[in-house]
């Protein structure tokens, strides 16, 4: 096949058979890697933050990792298959134009991690520069208080977000090392910091026997559920895009098999650190910190703080680029294969990750999880759903590739655009709308009825099951093949 043409280049082009080389444990390392990092701390440690107890978190986190595997594994299916990423994969849904549409709200997803990563980082290095330079913390504010953002960290920010574009300059190989150091030092450092908070406690035992903060179960569901749906909004983003990844893998068994070793196990055991750590630190300052960045800017040693935060701030660089450029930078590729190329994706990924304003995204639990994690799995639960019904019951899996890059092909539909896809998109992403933006302050509570702004808090399930039902019914009675 052709690498050269208006719908393709040698980044959307299918992989060879020879090109297949992952086994199991390459895709458990992925997972990993992946999960080591501080947003899945921080994932762990807000729900101690917004009133539950170790087990309880815990239990939270596992069970979104549990059910976000099963799409990741069918998404990753079709990859294995025909050697083909996520946005060429979704074409055969939404057409050969029309797959820009889950591309591109997969991509704008990716630009606000990046932002967070590169926000956690830029902050890491301003907590080291505030232990040496006090007076960096008392610079004159010169943005507007709207914005929330301090001078200094904002300095260090942009500092460290330069730092990625430079990365994104020099390409992704140069990230090799990098990635290296932080999959031998964070899983260190993470166990240190679990023997710190286990020694300065006194022990596990005052840890665990802190109670949920819950007086009643209704209190307890009412925070469960969106929580739930915030866990498996984590990785929704991956369980669309996974293509990206098992398009390498040597078999079905290799990429479904390597995933359910590494996504719950890897999430579940960081997040038991971040649960634990968290919880420690109300026993040892009196109040919950959730950000590990924070916490470690509360050592008492420049020396001990200034590693833990260049640490922290390349362990992130790592991660960034792995995790947050490469996905988007083959999405906004999509969009003009023959004019943007890994570099060009990845400078729009960093201007919109900016512009996503990612220090508000995580400035509190409630903004980390209600807003951020579940309005993202508004939109991308519908993809999914959508996905997974075209390929294994509209097409029972069977892709003909060559006609994925064709104008003219099965799947072009109307003008490029499946009008069956858009519609199901529409139907599942719309009953979230009045809940979302209820959370964000649009509407006031008693605007809508309380059943419907409900909803939002089960987004992800929701929009998939709508969406994968509607497409489902409608492209059946169009006997698409």
């Amino acid at each position: 096949m052709k690498k050269h043409g208006k719908y393709i280049n040698a980044d959307l082009a299918p992989v060879s058979e020879q090109q297949r080389t992952w086994g199991t444990w390459n895709f458990a390392a992925l997972w990993i890697s992946m999960s080591l990092c501080i947003p899945t701390y921080m994932l762990a440690s807000s729900l101690i933050e917004g009133g539950m107890n170790w087990w309880q978190s815990i239990l939270t986190v596992f069970l979104g990792n549990l059910i976000v595997l099963f799409p990741m594994v069918l998404n990753g299916h079709a990859g294995a298959r025909y050697g083909i990423p996520f946005p060429v994969l979704s074409r055969a849904s939404f057409g050969i134009r029309g797959a820009n549409i889950p591309a591109m709200l997969r991509a704008i997803v990716a630009c606000g991690w990046f932002g967070i990563q590169t926000w956690i980082g830029g902050f890491a290095v301003f907590q080291m520069l505030k232990v040496w330079f006090p007076g960096v913390e008392q610079l004159p504010a010169v943005f507007p208080e709207s914005w929330g953002l301090q001078t200094g960290p904002a300095i260090t920010f942009l500092c460290f977000w330069l730092l990625n574009m430079f990365v994104v300059y020099l390409g992704v190989e140069s990230i090799r090392k990098l990635l290296v150091f932080k999959a031998i030092f964070l899983p260190v450092a993470a166990i240190a910091l679990l023997a710190w908070a286990v020694w300065a406690a006194d022990g596990l035992g005052p840890i665990l026997a802190k109670p949920s903060k819950f007086q009643t179960s209704s209190e307890f569901w009412a925070f469960f559920f969106p929580a739930l749906t915030g866990m498996v909004g984590f990785w929704a983003t991956l369980s669309l895009n996974i293509p990206d990844f098992t398009r390498y893998a040597r078999s079905q068994r290799a990429q479904i098999l390597g995933q359910a070793i590494g996504l719950p196990t890897s999430m579940t055991l960081f997040a038991f650190i971040g649960v634990v750590v968290t919880s420690a630190t109300a026993i040892i300052f009196g109040n919950t910190i959730w950000d590990p960045v924070v916490l470690a800017g509360k050592f008492e040693s420049p020396i001990l703080v200034s590693f833990a935060m260049i640490a922290v701030a390349i362990s992130t660089l790592a991660t960034n680029i792995a995790a947050n450029i490469v996905s988007p930078a083959n999405d906004f590729a999509n969009l003009a294969p023959h004019k943007i190329d890994f570099r060009t994706g990845g400078y729009i990924t960093g201007v919109i990750g900016v512009l996503i304003f990612p220090w508000k995204l995580i400035a509190d639990p409630n903004g980390y999880i209600f807003t951020w994690l579940i309005a993202y799995s508004s939109l991308l639960g519908p993809i999914g759903g959508i996905m997974i019904v075209d390929y294994f019951w509209v097409r029972s899996q069977k892709l003909v590739v060559t006609e994925l890059y064709q104008k003219e092909s099965r799947y072009w539909y109307t003008r490029g655009i499946n009008p069956s896809a858009v519609l199901a998109l529409a139907a599942g992403v719309f009953p979230n709308v009045p809940g979302f933006l209820t959370q964000i302050g649009v509407f006031n509570a008693g605007t809508v009825p309380a059943w419907i702004n409900g909803l939002y808090h089960y987004a992800w399930f929701v929009g998939f099951a709508i969406s994968g039902g509607v497409y489902g019914m409608v492209m059946k009675r169009a006997q698409v093949r």
